[in-house]
C-alpha cells in the first residue's frame, strides 16, 4: 500500500506556476551612461530573459520542482502486516525422568501407563496453548541438563519432549535441587520479568550438589517463580498369586514438604496430581495463573521511496547539460566533416 508521510508538502506543487503567472519580471533600469560593459550586460540580460520564457526550460524547471516536492512529501510503500511473537513469559519446564517415573499407577485413554507417558501427554497440550511464550525444557534424574533452551519455537520444544525417555539423566536417583539450579541459571539470563519454572517430580532429592531449599533461595533472589507438582497415585491395588489383592502407596517417596517450601519461597504454589485428570487440571490452572498475552504485536515493514523523485530531479537538472554536450559533439563532428570537404575541394581545384 502506498502512503505519503507528509501529504501537506504536495500543496507546494503549484507554487512555480503561480509565480510565473502573477509575478512579472523586473525591467532593468537603463543607465544614462553607455559603456561597452553596459552593452555586454544588457545583451546578457536579454539572453536570460529570452531563455526564461522558453517553454522547454520552464517545463524542465517545473519537473525538477515537482520531483523535489515529491521527495519532501516522502512517499512510502507499506508491506503486508507481519505478526510478531508476543513478548510473553520465559517459562522453563523441569521434568523428573528418573527410574521411578516408570511406575504405571496412572491411566491414559482408560489403560494403565507409566507416569512419564501421562506427563508428556498433558504437557503437550500445555505447550500448544503457550503461543507467545519462550519455552524451554530441563530434564533431571541423577543429573540435570538442558534438553531445549528457551525459544519461541514450540514445535521444537514439543519434538524434544517427545524424544524424552526415562533414564536420559540417570535412572537410579533424583537431583531436584540441581534441576532447579540449572533452570534458574538459564532464566536469570533473560530480562527481569515473567520468569517462571514449572517443576514436576514423583520423588525426593537424593542426588546432586544443590539442596532444593537453597536452590529455591537462589530462584527467589533471581526473581524466578517456581510452581511445583508432585505426581503419582496415593493408592494402587496389585493382584498377586500368593497374597491376592494388595494395596500400597506408590508415592511414598514423594517429598511434599520440600516441594511446598520451594514453591512458597519463590511466590509460587505446590500442586498434587494423583491422576491424569488432576494433572490436566493443574496445567489448566497454570494457564490462568500465568496467562499468555492476548494481543499480538503487528509490524508493517515500511520502504522509503523518496530517493526515486530525488534522483529524477537530479536527472532533469543534468538533462540540458547532457543535450548541450551531445549537440556540441554533433556540431563539432559536422564542422570537422565540412572543413575536410572544403579542403578536399580546394585540393581538387588546385590539381585542375
Amino acid at each position: 500500500m502506498l502512503q505519503i508521510a507528509f501529504p501537506y508538502a504536495l500543496a507546494l506543487i503549484p507554487l512555480p506556476l503561480l509565480i510565473w503567472l502573477f509575478v512579472k519580471p523586473r525591467q532593468p533600469q537603463l543607465s544614462p551612461i553607455r559603456t561597452p560593459l553596459f552593452s555586454r550586460w544588457q545583451r546578457l540580460q536579454q539572453s536570460q530573459s529570452t531563455s526564461s520564457t522558453d517553454f522547454l526550460s520552464k517545463l524542465i524547471l517545473f519537473l525538477v520542482w515537482l520531483s523535489l516536492v515529491a521527495a519532501a512529501a516522502r512517499f512510502q510503500w507499506i508491506d503486508e502486516p507481519i505478526e510478531l511473537p508476543v513478548s510473553g513469559r520465559d517459562l522453563l519446564l523441569s521434568i523428573d525422568v528418573s527410574g521411578s517415573m516408570e511406575e504405571e499407577d496412572l491411566k491414559l485413554a482408560g489403560r494403565p501407563v507409566n507416569r512419564l507417558a501421562v506427563v508428556k501427554s498433558i504437557i503437550s497440550q500445555f505447550i500448544e496453548r503457550r503461543e507467545g511464550d519462550r519455552l524451554g525444557l530441563v530434564l533431571f534424574g541423577e543429573n540435570a541438563y538442558l534438553q531445549t533452551p528457551l525459544t519461541f519455537d514450540l514445535k521444537t520444544v514439543q519434538h524434544m519432549l517427545d524424544e524424552t525417555e526415562i533414564g536420559l539423566a540417570g535412572a537410579s536417583r533424583t537431583a531436584i535441587g540441581d534441576g532447579i539450579g540449572l533452570a534458574v541459571k538459564r532464566l536469570r539470563e533473560r530480562p527481569e520479568q515473567n520468569r517462571v519454572l514449572i517443576l514436576l517430580t514423583d520423588g525426593r532429592n537424593n542426588s546432586g550438589e544443590l539442596d532444593p531449599i537453597e536452590a529455591a533461595k537462589l530462584a527467589q533472589h533471581a526473581g524466578v517463580k517456581i510452581y511445583t507438582i508432585g505426581v503419582g497415585a496415593d493408592e494402587v491395588i496389585r493382584q498377586s498369586l500368593l497374597f491376592g489383592q494388595t494395596k500400597f502407596n506408590p508415592s511414598a517417596e514423594l517429598d511434599e514438604k520440600t516441594l511446598t517450601q520451594v514453591a512458597k519461597t519463590t511466590g509460587g504454589q505446590y500442586f498434587r496430581a494423583r491422576s491424569t485428570k488432576e494433572l490436566a487440571e493443574i496445567y489448566a490452572l497454570l494457564d490462568k495463573l500465568e496467562p499468555v498475552e492476548d494481543e499480538p504485536e503487528v509490524y508493517r515493514p515500511v520502504q522509503e521511496l523518496f530517493y526515486i523523485p530525488a534522483l529524477l530531479a537530479l536527472l532533469f537538472v543534468l538533462l540540458p547539460m547532457l543535450f548541450g554536450a551531445i549537440s556540441t559533439l554533433i556540431n563539432g563532428i559536422s564542422e570537422s566533416r565540412t572543413a575536410k570537404r572544403e579542403i578536399k575541394n580546394k585540393e581538387e581545384v588546385h590539381a585542375n
